[in-house]
């Protein structure tokens, strides 16, 4: 019995102490364990404040390439507003800009109708032109207003001393060499900028029978039939006021009067040219549109056809102008226009000295964008309209055929750098001056080509 208590009291005594160690190397484990987690935590929280760091860096890096990149764009602008892309004013100063361009047309046509005195009527001719163009306007921001000069001249009548028309073929003819002040005007904001007011001397073709497509010469078509209604009695840049309103986005309310006699701004308001609009601005499938309603009088004196004595009336009309887009790339055009019919402008008269009047117009046409054809810059338009004389003109002088006057015309403007566009140009008039040029009724093919130079 000694011998087993001996043994009992041995492996007791092994046992405590085997678990006493196993004990100590179980706790020994775990704070090696905790010395690790501790380890983790630290380079955890290492690792985030180099994530902050790299974020914050990062943050710096955005920055400091936004900031590039606005300099980058300003210095882009401001390079760009030295060479300026054609039309665009330069900024000489803050809201003061600068602008400047020429336009050179040659135009040949295969059977001329008339001769001024001394000069032998030949069948072909070809002749040019030039105008020049100088503008400087000034924005007052602060008082949402703007001032505007216009200075021009120019050389040369091109075909249109040679050609007995009832709407001429170009437009751009400016026969004087000396630059002069053709508009110069004020132009002032009112009711949060839903008001505009001008004043001074106005190009009333600027504001009324406007289009998108068909009313700039030195760009867009050349004859006079597609620039304005040949049947609105338009006065020359002259002493005027416009007023426009918007009571809505898509709606346009314009009226304007001028100096009917633009060669004098004495008794002004004895020689009104009166004009209101309607313009409905649409944006239908998000494609742009402008429709215009027009009625005009002239206080001007005119003469009655059927009654010479009657030498003191006025004139009045109506019109529209449509312009819409039909996709991306093309635009069309429609013009109609009507004027009193009974009294003729006693000023105003063909090649030759001729006295007429009209009573009706109209010109449908499109302008098609390049981008098909990889020209996204260029463009091709073609446009048809055809100048009705009145029946009291007819009926004046039995003599007379009176027959309506056609008109084609196509152009192609090729873009060949920011500075300079070409634009070779095509018209046909069937029907000249209604066949009332004695000897030469036959239609008049007019080629031509058009240099615009903006600098």
């Amino acid at each position: 019995m000694a011998v087993f208590k001996k043994l009992a009291l041995f492996l007791l005594v092994f046992c405590f102490f085997g678990a006493t160690a196993v004990f100590a190397e179980e706790m020994s484990i775990r704070d090696e364990i905790n010395q690790l987690k501790e380890r983790i935590a630290a380079l955890e929280n290492k690792i985030s404040e180099q994530d902050k760091y790299i974020t914050a860096q990062n943050s710096t890096v955005q920055t400091q390439q936004k900031t590039i990149s606005e300099y980058e764009s300003k210095f882009s602008q401001f390079e760009e507003k030295l060479k300026r892309l054609p039309g665009e004013p330069m900024q000489l100063i803050e809201g003061l800009d600068l602008g400047a361009g020429a336009t050179m047309i040659v135009q040949g046509a295969n059977n001329v109708n008339y001769a001024p005195d001394g000069q032998t009527l030949k069948k072909s001719r070809t002749d040019a032109s030039y105008s020049a163009d100088i503008t400087l306007a000034k924005e007052f921001k602060e008082i949402g207003a703007r001032a505007f000069l216009h200075l021009e001249g120019g050389q040369g009548q091109g075909l249109e001393d040679h050609l007995t028309l009832y709407s001429n073929v170009n437009r751009d003819v400016d026969h004087h060499e000396n630059l002069r002040v053709t508009e110069l005007w004020y132009e002032q904001s009112l009711l949060k900028d839903r008001m505009a007011l001008a004043f001074g001397k106005l190009d009333p073709t600027a504001y009324f029978d406007t289009s998108e497509v068909a009313n700039d010469e030195t760009t867009q078509f050349l004859g006079r039939i597609f620039r304005n209604s040949p049947v609105i009695e338009f006065p020359d840049n002259t002493a005027g006021i416009r007023i426009a309103y918007l009571p809505r986005e898509w709606l346009e309310l314009s009226y304007g009067f001028f100096n009917g006699n633009s060669d004098t701004w004495s008794k002004m308001f004895d020689n009104l040219f009166n004009i209101g609009e309607i313009n409905f601005k649409t944006n239908f499938f998000n494609l742009a549109g402008n429709y215009r309603f027009y009625g005009w009088d002239n206080n001007l004196y005119h003469t009655k056809w059927l009654d010479a004595e009657k030498t003191k009336e006025a004139a009045y009309g109506f019109g529209l102008s449509f312009d819409q887009k039909i996709n991306s790339i093309i635009t069309t055009f429609l013009r109609y226009g009507w004027q009193d019919p009974k009294v003729y402008n006693p000023d105003i008269r063909a090649t030759g000295d001729l006295n007429y009047s009209l009573e009706q117009s109209w010109s449908v046409g499109l302008q098609v964008e390049g981008s098909p054809w990889g020209r996204e810059k260029d463009v091709l338009a073609f446009a048809v309209g055809q100048v009705v004389p009145s029946n009291d003109y007819k009926k004046s002088n039995s003599a007379l055929s009176a027959k309506t006057e056609g008109h084609l015309e196509a152009y192609y403007r090729i873009q060949v750098n920011k500075y300079l566009s070409l634009s070779p140009d095509f018209q046909y008039i069937w029907n000249p001056f209604g066949k009332d040029i004695s000897g030469d009724t036959n239609g008049i093919f007019v080629g031509g080509m058009r240099a615009q130079v903006d600098f």
